[in-house]
């Protein structure tokens, strides 16, 4: 059962206790267990999962996925990890799961292409939803998922949970809202992991365990070459919003949210395939973004080759001020002044006493695990309070609209400004025919407006 007394005396910080007041205060108690499913039973999605249920009593009364060798896998987990006897069901289709299980809240760790159908289908199938992001494929997804949300008053949160990290936290109220860095002025963000997928796959015959046909979906068909699941999707524009729709949302998503920042004025990229030719993968291994803000301009770097400009931030941001730079990164946070003294700085939090299950757990973000504990906490907050969590749909679309606009902005080659209101790019008719992609014959994009 969720218990805020439990979860504040099991913490080893005060100082993040203190931080996260605001979002744990007046919180209820559900007497019943949270009736949970999971859509996408893969690495991220079991991961939040078990997240979830690390802190809050979870009936988990279904699992989906078009990998049945996946889908066992992951049942038989679960099981063991919840200490449960009994088999949960499991569905190859996600509406069946709806409409059999009608679950209070869904996880969705699915690829990015299915995130839109199966997050509308959610929703009106009555659900709260912890939507992984980049919210979806296109901006119109991302506008019908805010308009379903919205109409059938279902609390979702995105799983940018860089907004529920103790350490960035910390660094939001101490640093930024205290006024340490004076007038800001310019913002950097990064990534220079080697994380792009780089291989030439043969084409095979699609296994027998595997729905292939469905596992594409909307999306457009490619022939199977090997396993679709981890890190070939992201290669692929098919599938995946590139490296900016994967790493830049969460910097973006991070730096909107300390700065209070709303949507863009402006977005301009560039990029392309500059180094990593010999491959199959078709998302950008090099590529630059301006979000333009009034008297602000956050610039985005990602390079999937070479070392990083700063080896202590290889994925982070940071915030220029007139007195120093926040550098901040999901390991620590260092405010610097100008004098180059480090004024505060503050790692991040690991729960391995409280949670020693996390140290076994295969494949396990450590470093995240506390911030997602926290993210799942504020949902169930939300959905009890009738609150917007603090990663609200309406946030997640500004950060993955964003981002899919510098892809588009890199595709087309010049400035993009999209209008929220009317659902177009601003006096750009090609543009705007590029907010909603074409789904494959047989399905049907959820915006139909216009």
């Amino acid at each position: 059962m969720l218990n805020r007394r439990n979860f504040l005396k099991g913490s080893s910080s005060t100082l993040a206790l203190s931080l996260f007041e605001p979002y744990l205060k007046d919180i209820t108690h559900q007497k019943s267990p949270w009736r949970v499913a999971l859509i996408g039973t893969g690495w991220y999605g079991k991961s939040d999962l078990f997240r979830l249920m690390q802190v809050a009593h979870v009936d988990l009364v279904g699992l989906c996925d078009v990998d049945r060798h996946q889908l066992q896998s992951a049942e038989l987990l679960i099981r063991e990890r919840s200490k449960n006897p009994y088999r949960i069901p499991t569905y190859s289709n996600y509406k069946e799961l709806l409409r059999q299980q009608q679950p209070e809240l869904v996880i969705i760790g699915s690829p990015d292409h299915w995130h839109a159908l199966q997050a509308i289908d959610s929703i009106k199938a009555g659900a709260h939803l912890y939507l992984q992001k980049p919210i979806s494929i296109d901006i119109l997804e991302g506008e019908e998922i805010l308009a379903a949300a919205k109409k059938y008053n279902q609390v979702v949160q995105i799983g940018t949970q860089r907004r529920s990290t103790h350490h960035l936290i910390d660094a939001k109220q101490n640093v930024i809202e205290a006024g340490l860095l004076g007038k800001i002025s310019h913002v950097e963000m990064c990534c220079y992991y080697h994380m792009r997928a780089n291989k030439q796959p043969q084409i095979q015959v699609i296994p027998d365990h595997l729905d292939y046909e469905n596992y594409v979906g909307p999306a457009p068909y490619r022939p199977y070459d090997g396993s679709p699941h981890r890190g070939w999707w992201r290669a692929l524009m098919e599938y995946s919003n590139g490296i900016m729709g994967d790493m830049c949302v969460h910097m973006y998503d991070t730096v909107r949210w300390m700065l209070d920042l709303g949507w863009p004025d402006r977005v301009y990229s560039t990029g392309g395939i500059y180094v990593q030719k010999d491959s199959k993968a078709n998302t950008a291994d090099t590529q630059t973004a301006i979000f333009s803000h009034a008297d602000l301009n956050c610039t985005w770097q990602h390079r999937s080759w070479g070392t990083p400009v700063d080896p202590e931030y290889p994925w982070g941001f940071f915030i220029y001020g007139e007195h120093g730079v926040l550098k901040g990164s999901v390991h620590k946070y260092e405010f610097i002044s100008n004098d180059g003294k480090v004024e505060s700085s503050q790692d991040v939090l690991f729960e391995k006493e409280k949670y020693p299950e996390d140290i076994d757990e295969k494949d396990i973000e450590l470093h995240v695990a506390a911030a997602t504990r926290n993210h799942m906490l504020d949902l169930l907050h939300a959905i009890e309070t009738k609150s917007k969590p603090v990663a609200d749909i309406s946030q997640g679309h500004i950060s993955t609209a964003s981002c899919i606009m510098a892809n588009l902005s890199m595709k087309l080659g010049r400035p993009l400004t999209y209008d929220e209101q009317l659902h177009v790019v601003t006096n750009d008719k090609e543009a705007t025919q590029l907010l909603k992609r074409d789904y494959r014959k047989g399905w049907m994009h959820p915006y139909q407006k216009g």
